[in-house]
């Protein structure tokens, strides 16, 4: 039986009363969680939903969202989680791309899904407990048969152009990214994980997230990101381990009165795919006395997690995002795809079961994102000779702020509908709250006039908030090759040496 349903009746019967998921005041027994997980899978077949169907969730964290993911798994429809910051064009441009059948929403959200069909509003009181959605008299459909290789789950992640690109999640995918981090973090049972990131990310709900229900471990689900809660729930529950953004690392680290909170519990906190200074790995140790910082490197592509740093390697090898997994390959290639040696900077490239199959509906983007078997990752970085990876640049001119992606040419699209600008380029600096900010780099039409008031009025109407550039700056030509592609590295370099 392959389902994530499978699992969570597993421990149902062996330990009922054992804590799964504890939301706020909330406490959910592994007993429960199976019953929520049944009455909501009874709710979608209900509403129409059969095998194969795609079910959309555009919602904040809540016992709703676990709940969800794993019913439309057990009727072996897939689950398309979807990033609630996104605009309603964005949204219905994924939600018509996937196909989905169904939509549910937290009600906040209602403008954003207005246009879509057969939304499920979830308010509140849903939001701790689903089943009340579900009629009473409906019935448990038993669980479905899945064969390794069909699909659980789609993601969209901003890619280089200017739409989404669907990512491909099977049940293999899923069990060997599982298997591959129990082994290296040595989780249990007894874990209890802070999961304070959105869940509609791989690094919230991946990495490690539900490998630790698998094992009959508990997660501490908050609904949003709060440096303070986060804090107090570590030493209200015990937790053991946590993954958080390096914006939430931040916020917590700097947190007013963090000294007053008993952290003792906490052994590791995974950080993501950024050079950590060696400042950062001692301020960490300073609060948490028992734990230690593991920096990573992972994919929506990959379900994350593909290096971790080991223990005691982190001054030795500063930054450095650790090395590749059990399962995981890793080698650096040229633009041809030939492999390159050790300590020579090229296109990271990743093998192994828990790679991506490729793009929903793409074939000819996921036939170019890869040399034979091995994913092109789009990222420039180092192997060095001991096999630890150094991340040195983003090929594909990827914007990550607050541990979101964005794409700059999906920003520069936008930007391109203004009839002032002749040609633009998105970049992304340095910020100290959110890691990188997204800056545009504007040419504009002789005689035209553009203020950045404008041009945030205009992204807002058609992006997400967080993708909207945070400063406007002109120039008479932008820098450029002698193909004619724009050198963003000459701008990010220019306004770097001028900060």
């Amino acid at each position: 039986m392959v389902n994530l349903s499978a699992f969570i009746r597993f421990h149902a019967s062996r330990t009922p009363d054992r804590a799964a998921v504890v939301y706020g005041d909330l406490r959910i027994s592994y007993a429960e969680l199976a019953d929520r997980c049944s009455r909501v899978a009874a709710l979608l077949v209900a509403r129409g939903i059969r095998e194969g169907d795609v079910v959309a969730a555009f919602m904040k964290n809540s016992p709703a969202f676990l709940d969800l993911s794993f019913a439309v798994s057990q009727i072996g429809a897939v689950f398309l989680p979807v990033n609630y910051r996104l605009a309603a064009e964005e949204v219905a441009y994924i939600a018509d791309n996937a196909g989905a059948k169904l939509v549910f929403a937290d009600t906040e959200f209602a403008a954003q899904v207005s246009g879509l069909p057969q939304v499920v509003a979830v308010d509140e009181a849903a939001q701790a407990d689903p089943r009340r959605l579900a009629d009473a008299k409906l019935t448990d459909p038993g669980q479905t048969f899945r064969k390794p290789d069909d699909l659980f789950r789609l993601m969209y992640t901003s890619g280089t152009t200017d739409r989404p690109k669907g990512v491909m999640h099977t049940y293999n995918n899923f069990y060997w990214k599982c298997m591959d981090h129990i082994m290296n973090l040595g989780l249990t049972g007894e874990d209890r994980l802070l999961t304070v990131g959105p869940l509609y990310h791989v690094g919230a709900y991946d990495l490690p997230g539900m490998a630790l229900l698998w094992l009959g471990g508990m997660l501490c689900l908050h609904r949003e990101f709060d440096a303070a809660a986060a804090l107090a729930s570590i030493q209200r529950e015990r937790l053991t381990c946590a993954w958080m953004a390096p914006v939430m690392l931040g916020q917590t680290l700097g947190c007013e009165g963090r000294q007053r909170y008993d952290v003792s519990s906490l052994k590791w906190c995974i950080g993501g795919g950024e050079k950590t200074p060696e400042s950062r790995i001692r301020e960490f140790t300073q609060l948490f006395k028992n734990g230690r910082y593991i920096d990573g490197y992972g994919l929506t592509e990959t379900c994350s997690g593909d290096t971790l740093m080991e223990a005691g390697r982190e001054i030795e090898k500063i930054g450095s995002t650790g090395r590749a997994l059990a399962h995981v390959e890793l080698q650096i290639r040229d633009d041809q795809g030939n492999v390159l040696p050790p300590d020579t900077e090229g296109e990271i490239c990743i093998r192994g079961p828990k790679v991506t199959q490729g793009y929903w509906k793409d074939p000819q983007k996921t036939a170019a994102s890869f040399f034979g078997d091995w994913f092109r990752s789009g990222d420039m970085g180092v192997l060095d000779r001991d096999g630890f990876l150094f991340i040195t640049d983003r090929k594909k001119d990827m914007i990550i702020s607050g541990g979101e992606n964005i794409a700059s040419s999906e920003v520069e699209r936008v930007i391109y509908q203004l009839p002032q600008v002749a040609e633009c380029a998105v970049i992304g600096l340095p910020d100290e709250k959110w890691g990188e900010r997204p800056v545009a780099v504007v040419v504009l039409k002789s005689g035209a006039a553009l203020d950045y008031p404008a041009l945030e009025r205009h992204c807002r109407a058609h992006l997400a908030g967080f993708k909207v550039p945070k400063e406007l700056h002109f120039r008479e030509m932008l820098p450029r090759n002698p193909s004619g592609k724009i050198l963003k590295r000459v701008l990010r370099d220019e306004f770097r040496s001028a900060a």
